[in-house]
């Protein structure tokens, strides 16, 4: 690879326009990593492409999860820096790298959306209002669109919007009784409290005073399988998971592909950007295989004891697809139902019509969930936290349909 013709200047300036394309599609390029990048390369040098590719992937990706945008970015910017030149200054059609059809390598729609122009040529005032006006009234349509929309085709804007609307989500499971009790108007008679009500009064009167079992949320354990099948929606889901960490106490939440990771500290910063940086750290197996028997064999063994106490809730996050093909793995789900109060499976490929629990994977975990949903999109989070927060939340199935399925299967 050879530096541009012109001078070093316009090379700078092409690694300031490739940046400003990363920040459009989502990833977090500030001016401090473009200027990282130009004193990266100056030190590095551009004489091999693959020098300079992982120079600019070393200041520019900091995740798992953005490695495959920054790479379709790299090779279709770099193959002719001029392209996203002319682009930037509206010269080109917006799908001027729209691929064919048949084409393997079909560039992502945030990428799409990063390369087109982001502003309009100018227009009359009155078409201006026009178009604001326009927008005010299809703001409620298209937050419904938002909320029904499935993750893995949103845009880069969408998946913002989606990321915000996340932490206003609650997950309001039912608050149970325990041990402890606490002053209430009627119940049994706290006799430590009445006898001190007796020493106040002198003894003439002794006012009864009651109490009653006090009530608390039980603990909620997340697992959230991180494979590669569910590589879109453990990202989103991610968001979801912080926002119920930073909303209540004693929620542990692991991620497992191969191997299992506790990721409880990291989901308690207050800065979600903070928080899947360093879990992007921690993790090991992201986007790579499925081995839940061995992994939920692995959770009962050295975690069930310290997290599953005084009743608590497990939020199972997975497609089903497992490498090993289900070896062990209703055992180990078996066990796992029966040392938690609540056994939640959200699976996003119930989101088919045609679902059928085929796999060997499905059908074991499916006889140990007490609910049974999918979670594909905004709206599918808020049904979920709807079924919770009902008193009879004992309806695992979304539909009748599916419900005589399995008790036929």
């Amino acid at each position: 690879m050879t530096a541009p013709a012109d001078n070093n200047g316009t090379f700078a300036e092409n690694i300031i326009h490739f940046a400003r394309t990363l920040r459009r599609a989502g990833l977090p390029v500030g001016p401090g990593r473009v200027i990282e990048a130009i004193r990266a390369v100056e030190c590095a040098g551009i004489e091999r492409r693959d020098d300079f590719y992982w120079t600019l992937h070393a200041v520019f990706v900091n995740r798992h999860d953005q490695w495959p945008l920054f790479d379709q970015a790299f090779h279709i910017f770099w193959r002719n820096p001029d392209i996203l030149k002319r682009m930037m200054d509206m010269m080109l059609p917006t799908n001027y790298l729209d691929t064919g059809p048949g084409d393997a390598n079909q560039i992502s729609k945030r990428l799409s959306q990063a390369l087109a122009p982001s502003e309009a040529p100018d227009r009359p005032d009155e078409e201006q209002t026009q178009e604001i006006d326009i927008h005010a009234e299809l703001t409620a349509s298209e937050s419904e669109l938002l909320q029904s929309k499935d993750f893995e085709s949103m845009s880069g804007e969408e998946l913002e919007a989606a990321k915000k609307a996340m932490q206003t989500l609650r997950l309001p499971i039912r608050e149970c009784p325990i041990r402890r009790t606490k002053p209430s108007p009627m119940g049994r008679v706290d006799m430590r409290r009445t006898l001190r009500a007796a020493q106040r009064s002198g003894g003439d009167i002794i006012p009864l005073r009651h109490k009653a079992p006090a009530r608390r949320h039980p603990p909620l354990v997340i697992l959230c399988d991180i494979s590669g099948s569910m590589t879109q929606y453990s990202r989103m889901l991610l968001h979801f998971m912080h926002a119920l960490t930073n909303d209540r106490d004693r929620v542990h939440t692991f991620v497992f592909g191969t191997r299992l990771t506790n990721i409880t500290r990291y989901m308690r910063f207050r800065d979600v950007d903070d928080a899947l940086d360093a879990v992007s750290e921690k993790v090991e197996d992201w986007s790579g295989g499925t081995r839940i028997g061995s992994t939920v064999a692995e959770f009962n063994k050295f975690w069930s004891r310290r997290v599953l106490g005084q009743g608590a809730v497990v939020l199972f996050i997975s497609d089903g697809l497992d490498r090993d093909t289900g070896d062990g793995l209703s055992t180990q789900m078996e066990r796992l139902h029966k040392s938690c109060r609540q056994l939640i499976w959200l699976n996003p490929l119930l989101r088919y019509e045609g679902f059928e629990p085929k796999a060997r994977g499905i059908r074991a975990i499916l006889p140990h969930v007490d609910i049974f949903r999918t979670v594909h999109n905004l709206q599918s989070l808020q049904e979920l936290s709807e079924i919770l927060s009902r008193p009879d939340a004992a309806s695992p199935f979304p539909s009748s349909s599916f419900q005589e399925r399995k008790e036929t299967a």
